[in-house]
C-alpha cells in the first residue's frame, strides 16, 4: 500500500472514531459521575446542586432534547404545591426560647450582631443607584425603568417633632415602693379593696379577732324647760356621751357588745320652794345607759344558742308623775338581766325558744331637806319566756308568729300604799321580717298584749301590739326609718295598775354631700294612766345636722322642739332644746 494511501486511512478512522463512541454511548449510558469539590466527604453528581443551595442546575442532555440550558436562562418554574398541604414540623426549633441572635440569650451562642443605623433620607452603598426588583437579575436602576413609580425629588422630609407630655402632679413628690406599688417582677397582685360605703365612718382597731369602734361626743346647749312643769324655766346644760361597740370576726360563732351612754348636767338649780311645790328637784342632772352584749354558738348547721346580757341605767322621764315631791335629785333606776335560748332548722322552718330574767331597782330618794326615803317597793323581778316560730316563705320575707309569757315578782309583797303588785302578763303578735332587695330591711308585727295583777283593786290591762323596725333605702342618699314599740310599764301611784306605753318614730337621712348629713326626725307617743284618768299624747319634731371633716372629727347641731297634751288641767308643757357639740371617734 502507497503511503498516501495508508495516511488517508488513518484519516478517516480517526474522524469515524468519535462517531462510534457517540453511538456506544447513547446505546450505553454511562453512570453519572462524582466532580471532587473542596468538600471531600460530600461529593455531589454532576448536573445536581445541593439541597438548600443557590447553585442551579448545570446544563446535560437527555435523550429527546432538542437544545441545551445555558445559565443565562431563567430557572425551571416550581412544581405545584401539594395537596396534602405542608407537612408539619415536630418539635422546638433551637434557640426560640427567651431571645433572638440580636438580644436576649441565645441558646446556641451566636454573637449579637450590632444593628446599623442608617441616617435619615440616605441610601448606602450601591443602593443609592439601584433597587432590587423581585423577579429580576441583579439591580435595576431607580430612574428610567417603566416598572418602578417615579422617584420623589426634592429635600427629604424631616420626622414630625416628638410631643413630650407635661410632668405629672406626683413627679417630684415622694416615691412609692415596688411593693406597694405592685411593679415587682414575680410579685401577686395586690387584692382590691372592698367599695367603703361611709367614706367618713369610723376605721376602728383590731385586737386579735375583735373589731373595735369607739367614739365620745361633747356638747352644750340651752333647754327652754328642762323639768318639763308649768311655768316653764330654762337652763343651759352640758352632757358627754361615750360608746363603745365590739364585734368579733370568727368563722363560726359570734360575740358583739354594743354600749352607749351619756350624763346631762345642767347650770342652775331651782330653789326648795319651787322644788316642793311643783315636784321639780332642786338637782336635774340626769345619768343614761343602755348596754348589751349579746354571743351565738353554732352547734352545728342547724341549730344555735343564743345568749344576751343587758344593762340600762337611767331615771324617770321629767314631768312625769311617778317623781315625788322634795327630791333633791332624781333617783336612778337600773334593769339587768340575761337570756339564753336555742333555735333550730327544720329546712325551712324555724323554731326558737328563750328564757329570759330581769330585775329592776331603784336607789334611795334623797330629799331636798337631807333625809333619804327607800325606794325598795318599786323593785321587782320579772321571769318570762318566749316562743317564736318563723317560715322561710321566699327570700326576703320570713313571716314569723311570737307569744310572751311573764312573771312580775316584787321585793316586797306589799308597797308603801298597800298594794300587791305582782302581776302576770304576757302578749302574741304575728308579723315578718323583710329584706326586699336590700331597699327595705327589718320587721313588723301586730298583736295583743295583758296583764293581771294580783290586788283586786288594780284593774287589768290590755291593748293593741305594735312593733316595728324598718329601713327604706331611698336612694342611696336618702335614708327612711320607721320605729315603733308598745309596752306595759310599773306605776308607784296608789290605784294605779300601770302605764300603757307607745311609741312612733319617723326620721329621714339625706346626705347633702357625703361630708354634710341633714336629718329630720318626727316623733309620737302615748301614756295610758290605768286607774289615774290621765291620757298623755307627746310629739317631737327635731332637725340635726353633721359636718364631717374626716373619719375622727365631725361637728353636730340639733333644734328640737317637745310638747305634752295631757288630760290633767296643768300637765300640758311645751320645751325647746338646742345643741351644739363635737364628736371624735375612731
Amino acid at each position: 500500500m502507497a503511503p498516501d494511501t495508508g495516511r488517508r486511512t488513518c484519516v478517516h478512522l480517526a474522524r469515524a472514531l468519535p462517531l462510534c463512541l457517540a453511538a456506544l454511548i447513547a446505546l450505553f449510558p454511562p453512570a453519572g459521575a462524582q466532580t471532587v469539590n473542596s468538600d471531600l466527604f460530600n461529593p455531589q453528581r454532576d448536573g445536581f446542586a445541593p439541597k438548600n443551595s443557590n447553585l442551579r442546575r448545570t446544563a446535560q442532555t437527555t435523550p429527546g432534547d432538542t437544545g441545551s440550558q445555558t445559565a443565562d436562562e431563567p430557572p425551571p418554574a416550581p412544581p405545584a404545591p401539594s395537596r396534602l398541604g405542608k407537612p408539619p414540623t415536630w418539635g422546638t426549633p433551637a434557640a426560640s426560647g427567651a431571645g433572638t441572635a440580636a438580644t436576649g440569650y441565645d441558646s446556641l451562642g451566636r454573637k449579637k450582631k450590632a444593628a446599623t443605623k442608617a441616617k435619615a433620607g440616605t441610601l448606602s452603598g450601591a443602593a443609592a443607584g439601584a433597587r432590587v426588583v423581585p423577579g429580576l437579575r441583579g439591580s435595576a436602576p431607580l430612574t428610567g425603568n417603566a416598572t418602578l413609580p417615579p422617584v420623589r425629588t426634592g429635600p427629604v422630609p424631616s420626622a414630625p417633632p416628638k410631643i413630650t407630655p407635661p410632668p405629672s402632679v406626683t413627679a417630684n413628690g415622694i416615691r412609692v415602693p415596688q411593693s406597694l406599688a405592685g411593679t415587682i417582677d414575680g410579685q401577686p397582685p395586690r387584692r382590691r379593696l372592698r367599695v367603703d360605703d361611709d367614706p367618713f365612718g369610723a376605721v376602728g382597731s383590731y385586737y386579735g379577732a375583735f373589731l373595735s369602734k369607739g367614739a365620745i361626743e361633747l356638747s352644750g346647749g340651752y333647754d327652754t324647760n328642762p323639768a318639763r312643769v308649768t311655768p316653764a324655766k330654762g337652763s343651759a346644760f352640758w352632757m358627754i356621751s361615750p360608746e363603745l361597740v365590739i364585734a368579733s370576726n370568727w368563722e363560726r360563732h359570734s360575740l358583739s357588745a354594743d354600749l352607749r351612754g351619756s350624763f346631762t348636767g345642767y347650770g342652775s338649780t331651782f330653789p326648795g320652794d319651787i322644788s316642793a311645790s311643783s315636784g321639780v328637784p332642786t338637782t336635774l342632772d340626769r345619768p343614761d345607759f343602755n348596754g348589751r352584749i349579746v354571743g351565738r354558738i353554732d352547734v352545728d348547721r342547724e341549730t344555735r344558742i343564743n345568749s344576751e346580757l343587758r344593762l340600762r341605767i337611767a331615771t324617770d322621764n321629767p314631768g312625769s308623775p311617778n317623781i315625788a315631791d322634795g327630791l333633791a335629785r332624781y333617783p336612778v333606776f337600773a334593769t339587768y338581766g340575761t337570756s339564753l335560748g336555742v333555735d333550730h332548722d327544720f329546712n325551712r322552718l324555724n323554731v326558737s325558744l328563750t328564757g329570759t330574767v330581769d330585775h329592776t331597782s331603784y336607789q334611795w330618794s334623797k330629799l331636798a331637806s337631807g333625809a333619804s326615803v327607800s325606794n325598795d317597793g318599786r323593785d321587782f323581778t320579772q321571769y318570762g319566756g318566749i316562743a317564736r316560730v318563723s317560715y322561710d316563705w321566699q327570700p326576703g320575707v320570713k313571716p314569723f308568729v311570737e307569744v310572751q309569757a311573764d312573771t312580775r315578782v316584787h321585793d316586797n309583797t306589799i308597797d308603801d300604799f298597800g298594794f300587791l303588785r305582782d302581776s302576770n302578763g304576757g302578749y302574741i303578735k304575728a308579723g315578718s321580717s323583710f329584706e326586699l332587695t336590700r331597699l327595705i330591711t327589718g320587721e313588723a308585727s301586730v298583736g295583743w298584749l295583758t296583764r293581771s295583777y294580783q290586788d283586786g283593786r288594780l284593774a287589768p290591762i290590755s291593748g293593741l301590739l305594735t312593733s316595728a323596725s324598718l329601713i327604706w333605702t331611698v336612694t342611696p342618699l336618702t335614708t327612711a326609718k320607721f320605729i315603733a314599740t308598745s309596752s306595759i310599764d310599773e306605776s308607784p301611784l296608789p290605784f294605779v295598775s300601770g302605764v300603757k306605753t307607745r311609741n312612733y318614730t319617723w326620721e329621714v337621712e339625706h346626705a347633702l354631700q357625703r361630708w354634710l348629713v341633714a336629718t329630720a326626725r318626727f316623733g309620737y307617743g302615748t301614756a295610758d294612766y290605768e286607774g289615774l284618768a290621765r291620757n298623755d299624747n307627746r310629739y317631737t319634731v327635731s332637725g340635726d345636722l353633721v359636718y364631717k371633716l374626716n373619719r375622727n372629727f365631725q361637728i353636730k347641731g340639733s333644734l328640737r322642739h317637745d310638747w305634752v297634751d295631757s288630760s290633767i288641767p296643768g300637765a300640758s308643757t311645751q320645751a325647746t332644746v338646742m345643741t351644739l357639740g363635737v364628736r371624735v371617734q375612731q
